[in-house]
């Protein structure tokens, strides 16, 4: 069995106060009952986009267990990805990892300067093929922006549009069992 945890919109900015209350979250699964195989952080870990921000998410989202981030509306990709990834670009920020008994598809769903989100055609080819490399093992899809509306104006104004884009790739991988979103 996989356990993991998912966290959202930490929209880390610098202070106390959102820094304490994300490491209380982590110091809370840390104590749990069960061990963690990842946590799961869907979007938004930094407020405005800063590399100091995205320094403090490196020192407060720690965890004896892998930490995996994909990028949210509040996020700005290359500090992101320089900063926590290691690795320097622009380009949208697709992730998959393969651990034993599932494999997690990261999915960036953000449009810079926006705060709708939509999936890239790169996105969808990069999903469709990282899904058809092991079509057995349980599958997850993550993404910050939610593909449904959950009749709610705050959220639905900003949720996923081109949804049936990512529905169609859905459709031929059976072996997805969830799409886990932020917001």
């Amino acid at each position: 069995m996989i356990v993991f945890a998912q966290l959202s919109d930490t929209h880390l900015d610098g202070g106390q106060p959102r820094a304490d209350r994300a490491r209380a979250v982590m110091a809370s699964l840390a104590r749990g009952r069960a061990p963690l195989d990842a946590v799961l952080v869907t979007g938004d870990i930094a407020d405005h986009g800063l590399p100091s921000e995205y320094e403090q998410a490196r020192s407060v989202l720690t965890a004896p267990w892998p930490v995996l981030f994909c990028p949210g509306n509040h996020d700005e990709r290359a500090a992101f990805r320089r900063v926590l990834l290691g690795s320097e670009g622009v380009l949208p920020i697709n992730q998959v990892h393969r651990m034993p008994g599932v494999v997690i598809a990261a999915c960036d769903s953000t449009i810079p300067g926006r705060d709708d989100g939509y999936l890239s055609d790169e996105t969808l080819a990069w999903l469709d093929a990282e899904l058809g490399v092991d079509p057995v093992t349980p599958a997850f899809v993550v993404l910050h922006h939610q593909p449904v509306p959950l009749h709610t104006e705050a959220s639905d104004v900003i949720r996923l549009s081109g949804e049936d884009r990512l529905a169609a790739v859905i459709d031929r991988h059976p072996q997805v069992v969830a799409v886990l979103c932020g917001h």
